[in-house]
């Protein structure tokens, strides 16, 4: 039997192994050493890409079941306070784990809107009507909070010779909070992680996660230490604590009474009143609660953190197990940004969408986009809406109406305000709240009519978000809704 040449048995070998064949015979010690670590390498990482391509393959063979929710609506109408009430109501060691990161937000709002006072008396120089003089007078004598270090002290100001007056009070009272409005843009920064986006007013907009940057550690325990009077002489512990909320902390404590007599200025109350100051609900809400905020050991409450704003820029995903007659079915629930610059982030959820809810603050009837001046904040969530119920995606996802912040509306109609001052087509109809809400609602189910092709079902709902027992009856009846009309399709029920 012939046996096989050289030549015949290298030539069955492809020419790329031969190659690198020769190549490895002429590597020294370190190269190959360098190769084998490159090659390790690569398997490494081809092996981790196979392992989230099987991952995802998982996920999305688990996922063919549950139910992804949208929470749309424009700027400011209530879905993050929704969102948090869908938090509470299912998932809500969640909310207790990042329940401390809210006190950042907390004292942003307080800070923030006590800046936006201070501005807005400064633009009417500190004297909007002449009327009796507040019954606190100036103690020249009286010293500054003394300030935590590195806090920067605003210049003093020269002084009037009638201190008693009411524009020279609120000069006074500007002096002593400085320092606390000076923390602005260190707790914005905070919050943004230094990578913010100003709204048209200066409101801050975050990216989703901001919590995991304000989460303190032993803040609580070293704060139930301290009291004012330990503060005013600099006796309290800040190792392992967070010091630039410590500082606020301390500031809060020291100027709770100046917060106190700014907000019950009768100039402030003045220009509220004349409608010249426009604070938002959640302004009013913490400002008249200030004492109970500016104590050394304050931690949010449930309440505070459904009241307090900051808005999230893009889509956040909050993922939630519902049960529903023992089974349990995963939820997603969408929030996403409803400026004006951030609704093209909506269209890529369309198509995967079981449920919407659109939620339309009908108390923002005497209120304009910051975006656009000129629009009529109800005048753009009905466009918003024909534009929801009108895309060719949604004709079929079930669609839930929240027409939200009624106890705001009711109060605004209450004090006197006048709806046919700012909507025209309301006419001489009755300005009271009954006649309101249900003209704005008719509103509203005149659009879905005039876009409902499929005879979709629209579930309205009047809604104040803030309310938790209420809230979460209405979640109750939005879950029951959503599970009849997709869940018992998939088998689920």
């Amino acid at each position: 039997m012939r046996t096989p040449s050289l030549y015949s048995v290298e030539s069955s070998v492809d020419p790329i192994s031969l190659a690198l064949r020769a190549n490895h015979a002429a590597e020294t010690p370190d190269e190959r050493r360098s190769r084998l670590d490159a090659e390790a390498e690569a398997k490494r990482v081809s092996d981790r890409i196979d392992e989230e391509l099987r991952q995802e393959r998982e996920r999305l063979r688990r996922s063919r079941g549950d139910v992804k929710l949208l929470l749309l609506g424009q700027a400011e109408s209530g879905k993050s306070t929704l969102q948090k009430q869908f938090q509470l109501m299912y998932r809500p060691s969640s909310l207790e784990q990042e329940r401390s990161s809210w006190r950042t937000v907390i004292y942003f709002n307080v800070v923030h809107s006590l800046k936006h006072i201070l501005s807005t008396l400064e633009s009417w120089d500190d004297n909007f009507d002449d009327g009796p003089q507040p019954s606190r007078h100036y103690d020249k004598n009286a010293e500054l909070p003394p300030l935590p270090t590195g806090m920067p002290r605003a210049p003093s100001r020269p002084e009037s010779p009638a201190l008693g007056s009411r524009s020279n009070r609120i000069a006074h009272l500007r002096t002593r909070l400085a320092p606390l409005i000076a923390t602005d843009s260190p707790l914005a920064d905070r919050l943004s992680g230094g990578v913010s986006v100003l709204g048209s007013k200066g409101g801050l907009y975050v990216r989703s996660g901001w919590q995991a940057r304000t989460v303190e550690k032993g803040i609580g325990r070293h704060f139930k230490k301290s009291s004012e009077a330990e503060f005013r002489k600099g006796h309290v512990p800040d190792d392992e604590g967070d010091f630039l909320l410590q500082d606020i902390a301390r500031m809060l404590a020291a100027l709770k009474d100046d917060v106190r007599e700014l907000w019950a200025h009768p100039t402030v109350k003045g220009l509220i009143m004349k409608r010249k100051l426009k604070l938002d609900e959640w302004s009013e809400f913490f400002l008249k609660d200030i004492t109970r905020i500016a104590a050394l050991d304050y931690i949010p409450t449930t309440d505070d953190i459904l009241h307090a704003r900051i808005q999230t820029m893009g889509v956040a995903e909050h993922i939630f197990d519902v049960d529903l007659h023992g089974k349990s079915v995963t939820w997603h629930l969408y929030d996403v940004g409803g400026a004006r610059g951030q609704r093209h982030s909506w269209i890529p959820y369309f198509d995967t969408a079981n449920a919407i809810i659109f939620v339309a603050p009908v108390s923002a009837f005497d209120q304009y986009l910051e975006e656009d001046p000129r629009t009529n904040r109800i005048d753009d969530s009905l466009q918003l809406f024909t534009q929801v119920c009108s895309n060719a995606l949604l004709k079929s996802v079930h669609l839930v109406l929240f027409l939200n912040k009624t106890d705001l509306l009711k109060a605004k109609i209450d004090n006197g305000l006048r709806v046919a001052k700012y909507i025209t087509s309301f006419g001489d109809r009755a300005n009271d709240y009954e006649t309101v809400v249900q003209y704005f609602r008719a509103h509203f189910l005149q659009v879905h009519r005039r876009n409902n092709e499929n005879r979709r079902v629209l579930y309205t709902h009047f809604t104040s978000v803030v309310d938790t027992k209420t809230t979460q009856r209405i979640i109750g009846n939005v879950r029951d809704s959503i599970f009849r009309g997709y869940l018992q399709s998939a088998a689920l029920v």
